[in-house]
């Protein structure tokens, strides 16, 4: 009985994309340089969106997706829409709005921010 529960949520979680990723959080300024972001579209400091690193960002396979991300007590959600090439498995890269969500941009690197796709 217990061995079908389990198998039902592990199920759930695998099929609702429940994963979730632990890394650090950096902010960028997607509107710097004029450029469009890798999934194609043109955004700004005040959106709340991210950066996925090149594990996640899965050749795209998630841009305009949502995710969810916590960090002490504080949590955000942000659309998908660039790559961070720099950022490791794990790891993203916010826009100024979505990082002031979770701590103030003088921090600067949030470590073992946890987030996963909604």
């Amino acid at each position: 009985m217990v061995s079908k529960l389990f198998l039902s949520l592990l199920t759930f979680a695998f099929v609702s994309g429940a994963q979730a990723f632990t890394g650090d959080a950096t902010f960028y300024h997607p509107q710097a340089g004029g450029q469009a972001g890798a999934c194609g579209s043109h955004n700004k400091d005040s959106e709340l969106v991210v950066a996925l690193n090149p594990t996640q960002y899965a050749k795209g396979a998630h841009c305009f997706n949502h995710i969810s991300v916590h960090y002490k007590g504080k949590s955000v959600d942000a659309k998908v829409v660039d790559l961070c090439p720099g950022c490791g498995d794990g790891s993203i890269d916010l826009s100024p709005a979505a990082f002031k969500k979770l701590a103030p941009e003088s921090v600067g690197r949030l470590h073992g921010v946890k987030w996963n796709f909604k």
